[in-house]
């Protein structure tokens, strides 16, 4: 995708890709370092601890006004999320959101 193409998805109005699914924001190349650095409230043994499907590290309303309270210290995963891509148009499709 185009660099274009991905800045019509803004993530801060957003959110879909972190209320989609609870098997999504897995730990997967993260030290042991880096996954200290995210407070325990927020994550479990190998995953960011969610609320249903939504990561606990969510705050806002999805599809209105998102944030990650974990931002800087987030997990692979989430750090290599596109805006636009394909796993974001599914996620944003099933929480109802326009592609």
């Amino acid at each position: 995708m185009s660099r274009a193409g991905a800045e019509a998805f803004d993530c801060q109005a957003c959110g879909a890709c972190c209320a989609f699914s609870r098997d999504w924001p897995r730990f997967w190349t993260e030290s042991e370092a880096e996954i200290e650095r995210i407070p325990q409230r927020y994550r479990d043994d190998a995953r960011m601890r969610c609320d249903g499907d939504r990561c606990s590290a969510l705050e806002g309303e999805v599809g209105r006004s998102t944030r990650c309270v974990v931002y800087a210290d987030r997990p692979v995963v989430c750090r290599d999320c596109v805006p636009g891509d394909d796993a974001c148009r599914i996620a944003r499709a099933g929480l109802g959101l326009a592609a």
